[in-house]
């Protein structure tokens, strides 16, 4: 492996016990017996790079707040929805976008140069799987490192945005309490009153970041592409994810439909235990290294 050993960050990490070797040996067989191997990840693959998920027990966004992420009609519908959106980002963003990758996204993407990960999807938006040199892969919800604009397409990266922001908001200053999954963080009304939002430089219409808000749907294009690389593969394995969102949830299905194998690694339960082959509840980043 090359794979580099940085120590995980826990603090958002549910407990669990170590490996149980058995458990190690039946997962090295399901891999080993993978030829075409099919991996969806969720936001527990990111935990142990220090970013929090929305529904661990206990430690997850839902356990300790009563906030939610943005809804994508709010966002479209309220420009004090998307001031307020923006302004929570702009603050978030610089130690949202300096995440980087744990061990277990390093192990999946020398999976991929060994020609053993088929195809890889992630449902994160936090470009830690491209970070760590992923190629063979869907980003299902989109990126939070890129922005478009509604009106006429035109793409920019979200650090260039970062720019205008400043520009825009030169003696604007916000402390920010906790952050999100998506990069958000809490501001309160007050904050959030007197930032300024930049409209696209080619048509002055709407920007949002290139991410599937909820409450909006993955487009028939990404589902249909992702559905063809799963008719290709030969087993799935789901990482860090409960599969609680139908857009992810959707591609289990099918496999199951296929009779492919099906292996899950996450602390906790998942809607997918009845039918896996295959269930682990340990840490991503401790237990894949394991694998050759």
């Amino acid at each position: 492996h090359s794979v580099s050993r940085t120590s995980p960050n826990l603090a958002f990490v549910p407990a669990c016990p170590p490996p149980d070797p058995v458990e190690v040996e039946e997962l090295q067989r399901f891999v080993s017996n993978s030829k075409r191997l099919f991996v969806m990840t969720g936001a527990g693959i990111s935990t142990e790079s220090g970013i929090p998920d929305y529904r661990s027990e206990g430690i997850g966004l839902y356990a300790r707040t009563d906030r939610r992420p943005v809804q994508h009609a709010d966002f479209v519908r309220s420009a004090s929805a998307r001031q307020r959106y923006w302004a929570r980002n702009f603050v978030g963003w610089p130690q949202f976008s300096s995440h980087q990758p744990n061990t277990a996204h390093l192990v999946l993407r020398d999976w991929e140069k060994l020609g053993k990960l088929h195809w890889l999807v992630t449902q994160n938006v936090d470009a830690l799987h491209t970070k760590a040199g992923s190629q063979r892969m869907t980003e299902l919800h989109g990126c939070t490192h890129r922005v478009f604009c509604l009106g006429c397409g035109d793409q920019i990266l979200r650090s260039e945005l970062q720019e205008h922001f400043e520009s825009l908001n030169p003696t604007w200053k916000a402390e920010a309490f906790g952050v999100a999954p998506d990069g958000d963080v809490f501001l309160t009304d007050e904050q959030v009153r007197d930032f300024q939002v930049p409209a696209c430089r080619k048509c002055g219409g709407m920007l949002k970041p290139d991410v599937t808000f909820f409450g909006d749907t993955v487009s028939r294009e990404k589902v249909d592409f992702v559905h063809q690389r799963l008719a290709e593969s030969d087993s799935m394995l789901v990482a860090g994810s409960s599969m609680q969102v139908y857009s992810g949830y959707r591609f289990a299905l099918a496999a199951r439909e296929k009779k492919l194998p099906i292996a899950i690694l996450n602390i906790g339960p998942t809607r997918l235990d009845h039918f896996a082959s295959l269930k682990l509840n340990s840490r991503c980043g401790e237990l894949l290294p394991l694998i050759v």
